[in-house]
Order: C-alpha cells, then sequence, then structure tokens
C-alpha cells in the first residue's frame, strides 16, 4: 500500500549528495533502479533525473519494519529514504557521480508500487523503438533520453538570454490562424461557430512576424511551434519547434552576425568553440562542389565539372548529355582504386536511387595504368586529359554522372556524402559550419508548370538582380542564407521584401493575380500601406539542432512525445475517431473508404 510523504522534505537530488555531506542526514526520493538482498544487508540502487545513489539498509539501522520495506521493493518502485552519508563500506565505483559514498538509511516509505516494466530503464536500450515510443513514459525515464531533453532545456534557456540580452523581445504568435497554402500542406482545423470555415496550424510564424516588425517592435524571437502535413524522415516531424526571430532596419550582414554570436553562445553549452567568424559559401558555388546546398565540409572530395573536357571523346552516354543541355562531372575517391567491383556495382545502384541512370568510372592502379568502364570509347589521349582534370593519381577511382545539371548535382552531391560515411571519411567530433548564401529566388516547376518561391514570397531579390525578374527570372538572386552544420540545414532566412511595387512584381511572376494575393496575403500586404521598415529575420530547427548537438541520428529522440513516420503517436494513440456527435457539431461528414465500406 502506498504511504504519504508527509512530515519528509526532499533535500537532495540523487548526485546532489556528496563527499561534502558525510555525516550529515539527508532525504532522497526516486525509483528503484536495482535492489540486491545479501542477507542482512539490502542494497538499493536510487534512481532520478540526476543519476544514481546507493541506499544500504541494515535491519540494525533501519529497523525490522524499514527492513521488510525494503525486501519488497522491486524494479520501478518510487520511494523516498530518510538517512546518513558514509563513505562507501567496500569497492568504489567510479563509474556513478557518487560512486565513493552511500546512505544509510534509518527511514523508508514506499510512495508508489509498480508493475515489472515491459523493457529494462537503461541507457543504450535495445527494446524495439516501437515497444519504447508505446510506452515512451517510461522510455523517458531512461538516463540517455534524460541527458537530451535537460540538454534542450539548457540551450533553449540560453537562446532566451542571448536574445533578451540583445534587445529581442519575446511575442507569442496565434497556433490557430488563416491557411496560406504556398509550401507544404497545412494542417486544418474545423470552426464550429464558422462552419464550412477552417483554421490553419502556423507552418511557420512567418506573416505575423513581419507584421511585429510593421507594428515597431524592431527585435522579436519565439519558441515556435509549427506543423507541416508532409512525409516523415529521421530528422523530421509533423510538429515542431522553431527558435524564430526578426529584426528590424537591418541587412543580410547584421542577421549573420547576431546569429554568429548566438551560435558561439548556445554550442559553449557543450564545450565546443565556434570559431567566427562562419565560413560563408554563395549557393552556386555549393551546387558546383559539392552537389548539395547544404554541404558537408568535414572531408574534401569536390565534384569536378569535365564537361569541356569530354565535350569531343568518343564516349556516347558523356557527349549526349552534353549535346542535350546537360553536364558531366566527376568524383575523385581518394585512394579507393582497389574497390572490389560489387562495391562499385553498389555504388551505381545508390546513384540509381537518386535518379542517376548509372554510373561511369575509373580505377587508376599504383602502376598508373588505367581501368576505365568506358575505356573502348575514348583515345590514351582523350583518357589522360581527362584523369589530369580531376587530378587523379594512382590509387584514385574515379566515379562519373553525365545528365541534366540538377540530376547530375543531386546525384554525386548524395553520393559523396554516402561515400564520407561508408570511408569514414570525417571526424565525427568536429562541428562544421557554413553560411550558404544568394540562393535562387525561384525555381520553376513541372508539376505546377510555374516558377514558384525557392524559400517564401516575401524573400527579398538583390537589387542588381531586379532588371532580370521579367526577362530570365531563373537568374534572380535572393537575399536568403542557411546555416548548415555537418550537411544538416539548421536554420534559414532572408531579407523580406518591403517595398508595394517589389511585392506586387513577385506576386505576378508567381502567377497569383492582384485578387489571389490580397485573398491569400491581404492583411500583411494592407499592413504595407501604413509605413513598413525594412527587416529580415531567420528561424532554426530546434529539434534538429539539438539532435546534432546529442550527436543522435533520429529526430525522436530528442522530443519529448514525437510522432512515428504515419505521423501517429503510438503511446495516446492519435490522430483517432472521434464521437459522432463532434462531426455533427461540426458539420462534417466522414467518407468511409471503399476498401473499409466493405470489409
Amino acid at each position: 500500500m502506498a504511504e504519504s510523504m508527509k512530515g519528509m522534505h526532499r533535500s537532495h537530488r540523487c548526485t546532489e549528495v556528496s563527499k561534502a555531506n558525510i555525516g550529515q542526514e539527508v532525504t532522497v526520493m526516486g525509483w528503484v533502479q536495482k535492489r540486491r538482498n545479501l542477507g542482512g544487508m539490502i542494497f538499493v540502487d536510487l534512481r532520478d533525473r540526476t543519476g544514481l545513489l546507493q541506499i544500504v539498509f541494515d535491519e540494525n539501522e533501519v529497523g525490522e519494519e524499514g527492513f521488510a520495506k525494503a525486501g519488497r521493493l522491486r524494479s520501478e518502485f518510487v520511494i523516498a529514504v530518510k538517512g546518513n552519508v558514509e563513505l562507501r563500506d567496500g569497492a568504489v565505483n567510479e563509474n556513478l557521480k557518487t560512486g565513493e559514498i552511500e546512505v544509510r538509511a534509518r527511514e523508508i516509505r514506499i510512495l508508489s508500487e509498480a508493475e515489472t516494466p515491459p523493457f529494462p530503464i537503461e541507457a543504450n536500450s535495445q527494446t524495439k523503438e516501437e515497444l519504447r515510443l508505446k510506452y515512451r513514459y517510461l522510455d523517458l525515464r531512461r538516463p540517455d533520453i534524460q541527458r537530451i531533453l535537460m540538454l534542450r532545456s539548457r540551450i533553449v534557456n540560453a537562446v532566451r538570454t542571448f536574445l533578451t540580452n540583445e534587445g529581442f523581445l519575446e511575442i507569442e504568435t496565434p497556433i490557430l490562424m488563416k491557411s496560406t497554402p504556398e509550401g507544404a500542406r497545412d494542417y486544418l482545423v474545423p470552426s464550429r461557430i464558422h462552419p464550412g470555415s477552417f483554421y490553419a496550424l502556423p507552418q511557420s510564424p512567418q506573416i505575423f512576424k513581419q507584421l511585429l516588425m510593421c507594428s515597431g517592435y524592431d527585435r522579436y524571437f519565439q519558441i515556435a511551434k509549427c506543423f507541416r502535413d508532409e512525409d516523415l524522415r529521421a530528422d523530421r516531424q509533423p510538429e515542431f519547434t522553431q527558435i524564430d526571430m526578426e529584426l528590424s532596419f537591418v541587412d543580410v550582414e547584421d542577421v549573420l552576425d547576431v546569429n554568429e554570436r548566438l551560435l558561439h553562445s548556445i554550442f559553449a553549452e557543450i564545450g565546443v568553440d565556434v570559431k567566427l567568424p562562419i565560413q560563408r559559401m554563395t549557393w552556386q558555388e555549393a551546387m558546383d562542389k559539392y552537389g548539395s546546398d547544404k554541404p558537408d565540409l568535414r572531408f574534401g572530395m569536390e565534384i569536378t565539372d569535365v564537361s569541356d573536357v569530354v565535350r569531343s571523346c568518343g564516349f556516347g552516354v558523356f557527349t549526349g548529355a552534353l549535346e542535350a543541355g546537360g553536364t558531366v562531372r566527376g568524383l575523385n575517391v581518394k585512394g579507393q582504386a582497389g574497390m572490389p567491383r560489387k562495391k562499385i556495382d553498389g555504388l551505381v545502384e545508390f546513384a540509381k536511387t537518386y535518379g542517376a541512370k548509372g554510373l561511369a568510372y575509373a580505377q587508376v592502379h599504383e602502376d598508373g595504368s588505367v581501368k576505365a568502364s568506358f575505356q573502348k570509347f575514348m583515345s590514351e589521349e582523350e583518357m589522360q586529359a581527362l584523369l589530369a582534370a580531376m587530378k587523379a593519381e594512382p590509387g584514385d577511382l574515379l566515379l562519373f554522372a553525365a545528365d541534366k545539371v540538377k540530376v547530375v548535382c543531386t546525384v554525386l552531391g548524395a553520393l559523396r556524402v554516402e561515400l564520407g560515411d561508408r570511408l569514414d571519411l570525417y571526424d565525427k567530433n568536429e562541428y562544421r559550419f557554413v553560411w550558404i548564401t544568394e540562393f535562387p529566388l525561384l525555381e520553376w516547376s513541372d508539376e505546377e508548370n510555374r516558377f514558384t518561391a525557392m524559400h517564401h514570397p516575401f524573400t527579398m531579390p538583390m537589387e542588381e538582380d531586379l532588371c532580370y525578374i521579367d526577362s530570365d527570372p531563373g537568374r534572380v538572386r535572393a537575399k536568403a542564407y542557411d546555416i548548415v552544420l555537418n550537411g544538416n540545414e539548421i536554420g534559414g532566412g532572408s531579407v523580406r521584401i518591403f517595398q508595394n511595387d517589389v511585392q506586387e512584381k513577385m506576386f505576378e511572376v508567381l502567377g497569383f493575380t492582384k485578387e489571389q494575393a490580397h485573398d491569400r496575403f491581404g492583411f500583411l500586404l494592407d499592413a504595407f500601406k501604413y509605413g513598413v521598415p525594412p527587416h529580415a529575420g531567420l528561424a532554426y530547427g530546434l529539434d534538429r539542432l539539438i539532435m546534432l548537438m546529442a550527436k543522435e541520428d533520429n529526430i525522436r529522440n530528442v522530443i519529448a512525445f514525437p510522432k512515428v513516420k504515419d505521423a501517429s503517436c503510438l503511446m495516446s494513440n492519435a490522430p483517432d475517431r472521434v464521437d459522432p456527435k463532434q462531426l455533427e457539431e461540426l458539420g462534417i461528414a466522414v467518407v468511409e473508404e471503399e476498401s473499409e465500406v466493405n470489409s
């Protein structure tokens, strides 16, 4: 039967007890991690969020009743213990912060009993994730998960402290807002009071934070909940958290400066010294060298464009791609000429998953001889010119892709990262940042047969490129910037359009009529009539940032109650059906799938 803790007050968390407390009486509370009964003595490892503390129950000290209680203890019982701190009478546990001391119990209360948990509460659990997420409240007791969530709390606090000291105001923006579908799909919320009308959950606070700049608040930030109804990946969730900010009377340099100092401040929390200034790279340079706008700079292996070298060669795969307006580019995988054919074939299959029709390759052996998949189609002179362009040396493996520029960049960019992982080419303890700047303002969508905004329709074009907005929209660069860490985009933003004529032109290029633009964004456009300052902003994905800081490879490990791949919660069974009366009040009817109706 559970006991009350009335009259007992916790004096210390488990690892707050130290050698400095020897001889003192303490009261500790927590969960039973392990119990060992040695006959006349019972040892219990007591656990709370700080760690473990050994409790010793001696019948002569705790009494017959107390000793009997200690004998009933099982894993995950919640107990309160009062006792004296002493040096351990036995082997020191150097793996524990409290490994030199123990608490000799004088009083114990069982506050809550527990059934046997479905899996051990321990770090680095080997239990299947589905089972752990079903019992997430137990999974959250594991010390490695607790360390991550405590790190998350520290980082959020550090962000708040830094931005507040920089003159930012923390202001909350609405969760229920108007749907402005331009990007990912919205989560819609039906309105009972306005039948047939819907709110949308925010994909970001974008419009509202720009309105705050119009309202004169100068610098805003928010730890913001955001929602996107999109397919999940290991680093993506349907609901996620942003460190969101907006600044007035600034340009690109001002935003990058304050955010470099923010990153320096928060990474100091984990003992990492972020070297400032952070390297910068234009979007075009990143795509040309690394095939990605989020390059991992912890290792080299840059992409080389060999289009001009092979333009007149006899290999039809290369020349055909070039004649169709494409490109031929390659990777030099240093020291891998001896890679077995089976592994090279595996790389070819990997490349195909990213849109490649195949890969051409050449092995430069230690004696200088060359074995290439396209050798019979090229003269010795052409082959030597290609090797020179690739800066090939004996022992190198060369991999080539030939296709449209976008396909080649995607394929070689992904292949480069895959090789970095397979060949262990980088230091996993390194944190390598880079700013990617000068993104294209627009990108062509074959699906919609129109230009779409690469970021969003409020992104400012670079002034020197505005002259191309009508004649060559794809050439216009944006005042946009992403911050990339170890090949992961952790944040991004832009300078915003604040002139009406530029904003109207942007909507026109995107294919919106004035009526459509006003219907979607009218309240923002109306606000712009009353004096709007130049402004810019940036948002970090907090979950992804913490994932990288904690060196986790799954974003679910850094969120207290995450969703799984189908956007469901295994613990609460959300989403779930609702009472028909609720649907009736909303004027909503659920249309059953034919397979469900017939089943």
